[in-house]
């Protein structure tokens, strides 16, 4: 499971982002604080792995609490939570580290997506065999909505395919995609091996009685 400190002011959105944090397999709420001295008081006495960081607290700004945090060493992974749009405080939330940058107000399904993404990332590890695979882990956090898709490559049908993906969590091959999606086998497997390459899915060898085994998709499971 991936444990999380909600950070937020406000205790209505406080509950609330906690009620939707565990919605989302894979991720528990682990404390709820109101301001930036009781969250690095619970970074002190509790296992975290990621933080859900308001930036307007009463008591400091939000990236003051991750300076913070970043000075005594302390590695959880930071999404800030926030209605700041200036692009200057973008730019120094992404230069403290901060994985993930959600604007308010948000739905649900924005944050489960933001979670997932995350979960993506944080899942990969051991070493990279090269520069797209490392650029894979990067493109993780982004999310599919955010994949600059290659010529020839729709938008429609990527969702197409991942939704497919999402419905058979035991995993699809080319052609079992290419039949859900109303697609061809070659252009469902593009989409898949596009995917894949950008971290979004995995691929496993299906072996069957006779032949040589077929590749099948799934997405990238979320650390638990």
């Amino acid at each position: 499971m991936i444990d999380v400190l909600v950070v937020e002011d406000n205790p209505v959105a406080a509950d609330a982002h906690r009620l939707y944090v565990d919605r989302v397999p894979g991720f528990r709420v682990v404390g709820v604080t109101h301001s930036g001295r009781d969250a690095l008081r619970a970074l002190e006495s509790t296992a975290i792995d990621l933080v859900l960081l308001d930036l307007y607290l009463p008591d400091a700004h939000g990236l003051d609490v991750v300076r913070a945090m970043r000075g005594v060493g302390h590695p959880a992974d930071v999404i800030t939570v926030t209605s700041a749009r200036d692009l200057t405080v973008v730019r120094t939330a992404v230069s403290l580290g901060v994985v993930q940058y959600l604007l308010k107000p948000f739905t649900f399904a924005t944050l489960r997506d933001k979670l997932t993404a995350y979960a993506r990332f944080r899942a990969q590890d051991g070493e990279a065999a090269g520069q797209a695979e490392v650029d894979g882990v990067f493109g993780s956090l982004r999310g599919s909505e955010n994949l600059t898709l290659p010529k020839g490559m729709s938008g429609e049908t990527l969702d197409a395919v991942l939704a497919a993906l999402r419905a058979a969590p035991e995993g699809l091959s080319a052609a079992a995609a290419a039949e859900r999606v109303g697609a061809s086998r070659v252009t469902a497997r593009r989409y898949l091996e596009y995917l894949a390459d950008n971290a979004l899915a995995v691929r496993k060898p299906q072996y069957g009685a006779v032949g040589r085994p077929e590749v099948w998709y799934r997405l990238s499971t979320p650390a638990r």
